[in-house]
């Protein structure tokens, strides 16, 4: 498939877990987005509010990539904490909008992309090189992740499942954020069917890690201790 092809089908993705978040977000009232997530020192409310400057964000790298002209997703190094901090303090209702609006925005802004802008070059907020295609791949992994953060009736396990076959392109996502300094693992998830999808970490001799897609994805984000996973489970770096 060219990169092209592949962002229709992950925005096809996006725009499904898009549509999650909004009846996820319009089932929480004013205690509720207050209310503590699953992050430690975040309410619902700065979560939701980082969740939608996200959106916004990477859609900055989509500019950039479909035209050439440096966007950054943030401007300044300061902007993002900034931005999360503000965004909590502002009523239920505004967050809610907010992250529908910003959701909306992306995909839309999305969907012009021209074919050749998938493969068009970036930099994410680390300086990293990212193409068009890499973008998409970072608004599943956060919209997909992010849900559980909520605390809200979704685990890991009913997460995969709304990932589907792009379960694997989010896991590749949280692998390659880690950048160096990954211990040499082949981790291997099975779903329920016996379908094995497969990773390769690190450098020398891996040690083998198994487990279910909602396992694995618990450990490579850094919300799980890989307790419930098969083998030598070793330390990962501190999740960014």
């Amino acid at each position: 498939m060219t990169a092209a092809e592949r962002a229709h089908v992950l925005l096809e993705r996006v725009r499904a877990l898009h549509e999650e978040w909004a009846r996820v977000v319009r089932a929480l009232d004013e205690d509720a987005v207050h209310a503590p997530s699953a992050l430690s020192g975040w309410t619902r409310a700065h979560l939701l509010s980082h969740v939608a400057r996200n959106a916004d964000g990477l859609g900055n790298l989509l500019t950039w990539a479909k035209t050439g002209v440096e966007t950054p997703m943030y401007a300044t190094a300061t902007a993002r904490d900034a931005g999360i901090e503000a965004g909590a303090d502002r009523s239920a209702a505004v967050i809610i909008a907010d992250v529908v609006d910003s959701g909306e925005r992306f995909s839309d802004l999305a969907a012009s992309l021209p074919d050749e802008a998938w493969a068009g070059a970036a930099r994410d907020r680390q300086g990293r090189p990212v193409t068009g295609e890499k973008v998409l791949r970072k608004r599943l992994a956060e919209t997909s992740i992010h849900l559980v953060d909520l605390d809200f009736g979704y685990d890991f396990d009913r997460v995969s499942g709304l990932l589907g076959r792009e379960f694997e392109v989010v896991v590749s996502s949280a692998i390659a954020s880690y950048g160096e300094g990954l211990p040499a693992v082949l981790l291997v998830a099975v779903d329920g069917d016996g379908t094995r999808h497969e990773w390769r970490m690190g450098e020398g001799d891996p040690a083998k890690v198994t487990g279910t897609p909602g396992a694995v994805l618990a450990w490579i984000t850094g919300r799980g201790d890989g307790s419930t996973l098969d083998g030598e489970v070793p330390p990962l770096p501190h999740w960014l």
